[in-house]
């Protein structure tokens, strides 16, 4: 199915529809790259929205000394549980709700959605009220020295007692992915975004009337501004006039539906859970070599995020297009729609990889002065930008299972690339062969190119077609 490309006025057009809402237009028709581009732009600036949270506390945060960018890596190393559970859910809401929008049925679609705000309600709550009570217990299990466990427990206790809001954010532009409605789920993050960037050094550094707060007033001002954003999502899940729209025939608890949502989110939460918890676990080998180690890993791991993330965006556009087409009952389409994805993030990602083989210093430097924290943060840069052509394809593979709702065969895919070979891989690599810090980084490369190679020699066989959501 050969497409030729439009013309740049058709291109810029495409642009800006796609940076608007248009509820009329249906991505299981028509050209698919106008499909992917209709999704992927909005869907890709969300997630760079999304990692903005981290690199600008990481920014401010880095001014405070070596221990406080450290309590920032801890703790988001932390609430990358969190982070699984919420892209967990999402992940189910999103194949649930797009199979149902393809096939017609928005009414349904809208319970999935209310089903899904449900579970988060209680999820929320649940880890918030724990990660408030156990903030410094949290950070000493992740191997924090006492001055760390001192600056860092309010940052630690705010960020994790505003658990819903992350949750929410995450589930509410889950519905609107699912339905296609990704430009509202991008506006909903760059307001919380605005706020964020506004308050940070406001709260941080104690500028003008406000209280200087050091590290916690990042966690302030990011669960602020995250709550903010999550009012916006529940104004526009309620207005009548989008594609899909919460009203009180639907806000009520629908077991079958409810069982079903669990059902596909605790693979996908499992999978996510096999996956960052094998990142806490590197951050705990890294952590044996010291705060600037640890620093120096953070602010990589960040930049590294920063420039996944759209990739990832480009991975939901694909998993919406996987979902809506198997619920119009096109197959084909679908996995058209995989391949079209893979091809264009291969493009991107290798562009982004070229610079940071070639000025990872520089980069690491805007957010460290720190010459050992350069020094390790530029060798995690380069030695990752390996892999990033092999990157590129995998999360598209893996979103495009989920998208199906078949979250089972990525979370076995996970579990022997991470688990059972990166872990072991890492601490053999920087401890019994002494390579430090550099053998986490090899670990990483090696575990990403296996799991993308597995990954694809398991999508063709297209068992997933045939999963139920």
């Amino acid at each position: 199915m050969s497409q030729r490309w439009p013309g740049w006025r058709s291109i810029v057009s495409v642009v800006r529809t796609s940076l608007r809402d248009d509820p009329e237009a249906d991505h299981t028709k028509g050209p698919i790259n106008r499909a992917l581009i209709l999704l992927a732009i909005p869907m890709m600036l969300e997630m760079v929205l999304e990692s903005v949270f981290a690199v600008v506390d990481i920014y401010f945060v880095a001014r405070l000394g070596a221990e406080a960018v450290a309590v920032v890596g801890i703790t988001e190393a932390t609430v990358t549980i969190l982070f699984a559970i919420a892209i967990g859910l999402s992940m189910a809401t999103t194949a649930m709700v797009a199979r149902r929008y393809g096939a017609g049925d928005k009414k349904d679609a809208a319970r999935v959605g209310a089903q899904a705000l449900w579970v988060g309600l209680a999820v929320g709550t649940i880890i918030g009220i724990a990660g408030a009570i156990y903030a410094e217990d949290i950070l000493r299990l992740m191997g924090a020295s006492e001055a760390v466990v001192e600056q860092g427990a309010g940052y630690t206790r705010v960020l994790l007692g505003g658990s819903i809001t992350i949750l929410y954010l995450f589930l509410i532009n889950a519905i609107f992915r699912g339905a296609g409605d990704a430009a509202l789920a991008m506006r909903s993050l760059w307001l919380a975004n605005a706020i964020n960037i506004i308050l940070d050094p406001l709260l941080i550094f104690g500028l003008g009337p406000f209280p200087e707060m050091g590290v916690m007033g990042a966690a302030v001002a990011t669960t602020i501004g995250r709550g903010v954003g999550v009012l916006y999502q529940l104004y526009h899940l309620t207005r009548p006039h989008h594609r899909l729209s919460l009203r009180l025939d639907t806000l009520g608890i629908r077991w079958s539906l409810l069982r079903r949502l669990l059902r596909i989110s605790i693979g996908g939460v499992t999978q996510f859970l096999i996956a960052t918890s094998s990142w806490m676990f590197l951050m705990a080998i890294v952590a044996g070599f010291g705060s600037q180690a640890v620093a120096g890993y953070t602010i990589a791991i960040r930049i590294i995020v920063f420039t996944i993330l759209p990739a990832w965006g480009l991975g939901n556009a694909a998993a919406t297009l996987v979902g809506q087409n198997l619920g119009a009952g096109q197959a084909d389409r679908a996995e058209t729609s995989v391949w079209r994805a893979a091809r264009f993030n291969f493009c991107f990602m290798v562009i982004v990889s070229i610079v940071f083989i070639a000025i990872p210093g520089t980069l690491v430097g805007l957010f460290s002065t720190d010459p050992a924290v350069i020094e390790t943060g530029a060798r995690c840069l380069r030695t990752m930008a390996f892999g990033y052509g092999f990157y590129a394809v995998g999360m598209i593979i893996v979103q495009s299972f989920n998208g199906a709702g078949d979250t089972s065969t990525p979370t076995a895919i996970n579990f022997v690339c991470y688990w059972a070979f990166q872990l072991p891989l890492a601490w053999y690599l920087a401890y019994p062969m002494a390579l430090g810090p550099q053998g986490v980084f090899y670990a990483i490369l090696a575990a990403e190119v296996l799991l993308t190679v597995v990954s694809v020699l398991v999508f063709r066989r297209g068992t997933w077609k045939k999963a139920v959501a």
